[in-house]
């Protein structure tokens, strides 16, 4: 489908509701560009599925494209080749920064016929909001955009994008490569598998993120986000049979750029042990069936968890099955953000959280991955939904972020999780956000500096931080965050400064 200009009147949301050398050549002149700075357009497969019949014959195996350079493993075949190409590794998790990927804002003209999704809802613009930070859109083309009901201070309508667009996918996926980020875990929400035409939102969403992955040499891995999912065994086997799918209609698990972890492709388990969550029960049958089962079993699982989950304390509540199926997985991931608020608080904590977590982990031979976050705030969504939005955990000039990754490696951690990538929602996004978001009244977040792609560099500055601490366990590890070139990206340009950095916590 052609793209068209987006148009403000809203429809209904029912989300709401041996390497070869041309390639490496390609890789170090930098010319492997954003899709939509080669000539890509918006996605062409029109309104999202109406009927399961619609939605289940969409979901296809990924192919490359033959115009396209493709940086998937096979076409690097030793470490020396991969790091000089700057190509995640799909084969371990080991020395990784992953980063979440939500992939669940929608816009009026991207073609899904969804409206706003995210943003807000039918009534969307200024005070009707579900965000607090807003996207960077310098770099992106008038096809990526879509305009808003706000406006920029110089009067222009400020504008949006769709993940819905997989250009604009692949331009995210681009700045992860850029930036040293490895790959992105995918959310897949239990809650949306529900509904065909949210349902096939999400493969379209799919299709772009392993594409982009493979193009862009990252790496990929689904997380099932259980929140909403029921107690009752109809519920159990839609998540069942939605794997099933998954590797027989898409066969996710043969994409070369699919993240695997001790021989074994990875799949996450997002919401486990969280008191009070009816599910829990299907927990253990659920690992079984995607660690054992003969046809779509022989994965490796992650589990997420509570931040208080080893001891009982804080989110969690003393579990011993919860401990069993921990024991069980390949990788335990405590959920983080929001738990701590300063740095002082992070620091103070860290002995008897990430560190006695690193220590249950080694003695089970489970690995650990911890979670990172840049700060935290959902006053806009909150105040909508009528809600009090408690406190903000400021972003600030990076440091937050940046210590808890260095003080994480300094304490064993060979795998880091940074939450999230485009999660403006609840202002935890890395990606990049404007230094100047509408005057509009609402609340917004920036970062200091006041560069929209900070957060990306210090979560590169951290990747190659932890290879250098796994490579050399010696490794002296920086007393204050980096002073950096700051780094502004401008189309496919750069612009350098220089900006020294205030010091933190003491190591």
């Amino acid at each position: 489908m052609k793209h068209t200009t987006c148009h403000l009147p809203l429809k209904k949301d029912p989300m709401l509701r041996s390497a070869p050398l041309a390639t490496i050549g390609l890789l170090l002149t930098g010319l492997c560009l954003p899709a939509s700075l080669n000539g890509a357009g918006a996605s062409p497969r029109g309104p999202v599925a109406s009927t399961w019949h619609e939605a289940f014959a969409r979901m296809t195996p990924w192919r490359p494209t033959p115009a396209t350079p493709s940086l998937h493993l096979q076409n690097f075949p030793n470490a020396a080749a991969r790091r000089l190409a700057n190509v995640a590794d799909p084969a371990t998790m080991n020395g990784k920064v992953m980063t979440g990927y939500q992939g669940w804002f929608a816009t009026p003209g991207d073609g899904s016929g969804m409206g706003w999704v995210h943003y807000g809802g039918r009534d969307f613009g200024p005070g009707k909001l579900g965000f607090e930070a807003w996207p960077d859109m310098s770099e992106l083309p008038p096809a990526e955009r879509c305009p808003t009901p706000f406006r920029n201070a110089d009067g222009s309508v400020a504008e949006l994008f769709s993940s819905y667009n997989p250009a604009t996918v692949d331009r995210h996926f681009y700045w992860m490569r850029r930036y040293g980020i490895d790959g992105a875990f995918l959310q897949r929400f239990v809650a949306y598998l529900r509904n065909p035409g949210i349902h096939d939102f999400r493969t379209a969403v799919t299709d772009a993120v392993r594409d982009a992955a493979n193009r862009h040499g990252r790496t990929w891995a689904m997380m099932y986000d259980l929140s909403g999912w029921r107690a009752d065994e109809k519920d159990f086997q839609m998540v069942v049979d939605d794997w099933k799918r998954l590797v027989d209609r898409m066969a996710i698990t043969r994409d070369p750029a699919y993240q695997r972890h001790n021989g074994k492709p990875l799949v996450a388990l997002w919401g486990v042990g969280f008191p009070g969550r009816a599910y829990n029960h299907h927990l253990p049958r659920l690992v079984d069936f995607l660690k054992n089962d003969p046809v779509y079993g022989g994965n490796a699982i992650m589990l997420g968890t509570t931040y208080g989950w080893r001891d009982g304390t804080r989110d969690a509540k003393p579990d011993a099955a919860l401990l069993d199926l921990c024991a069980r997985a390949d990788i335990v991931s405590p959920w983080s953000v929001g738990r701590y608020g300063s740095l002082p608080d992070f620091q103070k904590n860290l002995s008897r959280r990430q560190q006695a977590d690193l220590a249950w982990c080694s003695e089970k031979n489970v690995d650990y991955l911890p979670v990172i976050f840049p700060g935290f705030s959902w006053q806009n969504l909150m105040r909508r939904r009528g809600k009090d939005p408690g406190r903000e955990i400021p972003r600030g000039d990076g440091s937050f972020f940046w210590t808890q990754g260095r003080d994480l490696v300094a304490s064993g951690a060979r795998m880091i999780y940074v939450a999230m990538f485009d999660e403006v929602d609840e202002g935890t996004a890395i990606f990049k956000i404007s230094p100047a978001p509408p005057p509009s009244g609402d609340h917004w977040i920036t970062n200091s500096p006041n560069l929209p792609d900070h957060m990306l560099w210090l979560a590169g500055q951290l990747r190659t931080l932890l290879a250098s601490r796994i490579q050399n366990p010696d490794t002296p590890l920086p007393a204050v965050m980096p002073a950096r070139p700051l780094l502004r990206a401008e189309h496919d340009g750069l612009q350098s400064h220089t900006k020294p950095q205030r010091e933190e916590g003491k190591r």
